[in-house]
């Protein structure tokens, strides 16, 4: 076998499990990642099986980001004797427990002391390091290995990984590149996306490798349309999110409409008739109902030194973009049990943000058998709805005509809510902007390896990327990732 080496322990057959393995020689390695599959891609009981492969010379777990599709085996690591370093960006390692924690309760056990064991485990096997800065992670005989993390724009403390690998009397060093999950241009909180210096191979994420993103600009202008016709109608807008990412986005620029629209109240006399300039926007709440989600914000407000220029200007104006005065957080049951109520029997108008994001379990749901019946409110989707969800049915009812139900908790209610999706809030980047993130940089990348995607979108991505690689008068290979043999 030539080194370095590369085994896939997910992340092959869709866009979930990511786990890859760098091998530097025949008895050392590093992982990167350790995710979960999850939806068509998982088998059943997967969070509960074992890791399925060998751990031995395993130096250190690399971590691109804190979602389950990338960390949610570390349990079964962990089960299988691992206890070598989990190395993370430093955002990364505030997010971390929280995320996992959250899982294991669900998954796995809800036992505090199991639950306190597991939390403090992870904690002294973790390590932050800062971007953009070389850190020696696996030395023997010769051979070493430094890794840096850069910047992914994927949510607040993702990253790729170089890989730098030295040989004894070898020059120059083999760089492998891992780019876990890369982000749309354009996130209100994050830093851009710059492409690697160099990379003799690239292991490259593939999500959305078959199509281009619509136009993101105007999203903002969009969401401020739907919050519009809503006081209108006196009902309440559902936006199913998952607590990590887009929720903290959604907030960021619900915060920015607010500001606009009471600067604009100050100074607008509009005509009698306009049943817009009679809104008072200042009394619409904005109903955070998740706990994970209200603590990964908190942590994202106090990261905001990771945050881009922009959102880091909003802070230095006194404005508090993910902590605003008409943001109300719901914790208990109970209470949230009460908004339920509250907003199905008042006409006031509300933005409520729940999770789950494809409304097969969590609060939202308990919103949605509420809601739904009334054509008041309005179903809000900001993020990709998986085939066979209560999420995706809803959302092919947009413009249906005719009556359509939708089954939750076992039971049939009618859609007669309006339902609408706002495009431009993926958290991935599209084709092109894997291609250039890829091979923008011309004659850096030598090699690429397609991972995290559907076959279709790997398929379309591996033809843009010999196309343009044409273009260039470059040479470069690309492939596609097959599973490790068990």
């Amino acid at each position: 076998m030539e080194f370095p080496a590369l085994s896939h322990h997910g992340g092959t057959r869709g866009v979930t499990g990511s786990c890859h393995q760098l091998h530097l020689d025949a008895t050392i390695s590093l992982l990167i990642d350790c995710g979960l599959e999850q939806g068509a891609d998982a088998a059943p009981g997967s969070e509960f099986a074992p890791i399925g492969f060998d751990i031995a010379g395993i130096k250190a777990l690399i971590i691109t980001h804190v979602h389950l599709d990338h960390v949610g085996r570390i349990p079964a690591l962990l089960a299988a004797g691992y206890r070598g370093p989990i190395l993370c960006s430093e955002p990364s390692a505030k997010l971390l427990p929280l995320v996992l924690e959250d899982a294991y309760k669900l998954g796995i056990s809800a036992d505090p002391i199991q639950v306190d064991r597991y939390l403090a485990l992870v904690q002294r096997l973790m390590v932050a390091i800062p971007f953009e800065q070389w850190h020696l992670v696996a030395e023997q005989e010769g051979v070493a290995c430094s890794i840096r993390l850069q910047r992914a724009g994927h949510l607040l403390g993702s990253a790729y990984v170089e890989c730098d690998v030295r040989y004894p009397g070898v020059e120059p060093s083999s760089r492998v590149v891992f780019s876990g999950d890369l982000g749309a241009p354009g996130n209100p909180l994050l830093r851009a996306v710059k492409p690697p210096e160099r990379a003799d191979i690239l292991i490259l994420e593939s999500t959305y490798g078959d199509r281009l993103h619509a136009d993101r600009s105007d999203r903002q202008q969009r969401l401020e349309a739907v919050i519009d016709r809503a006081l209108v109608d006196g009902g309440t807008i559902l936006i199913p999110a998952f607590s990590l990412g887009r929720t903290q986005e959604l907030l960021y620029e619900i915060e920015d409409i607010l500001h606009r629209k009471s600067l604009q109240a100050e100074q607008r006399q509009g005509p009698a008739d306009d049943p817009l300039a009679a809104l008072d926007w200042s009394r619409l709440p904005v109903i955070l109902d998740s706990p994970l989600a209200q603590r990964i914000t908190r942590a994202y407000a106090e990261l905001h030194e990771y945050w881009n220029c922009e959102a880091r200007q909003r802070l230095g104006e006194g404005r508090d973009p993910l902590g605003f005065g008409q943001l109300v957080c719901v914790d208990t049951h109970g209470k949230h049990q009460q908004v339920v109520n509250y907003l199905k029997s008042t006409g006031r108008p509300a933005i409520v943000i729940a999770g789950n994001g494809m409304c097969s379990g969590g609060r939202i749901v308990n919103y949605l058998k509420a809601m739904l019946g009334d054509p008041r409110h309005e179903v809000v989707f900001v993020g990709y709805q998986a085939k066979g969800t209560p999420g995706a049915v809803i959302q092919a009812s947009e413009g249906a005509e005719g009556v359509v139900k939708v089954e939750l908790d076992g039971r049939m209610y009618e859609l007669r809510a309006k339902v609408v999706t706002l495009r431009g809030y993926s958290g991935h980047a599209d084709q092109l902007g894997l291609v250039q993130f890829a091979i923008g940089r011309r004659d850096v990348v030598r090699r690429v390896i397609l991972v995290h995607g559907e076959y279709q979108a790997k398929r379309l991505l591996e033809a843009a990327l010999r196309r343009y690689a044409t273009t260039k008068g470059g040479d470069l290979q690309v492939s596609i990732a097959e599973a490790e043999r068990r």
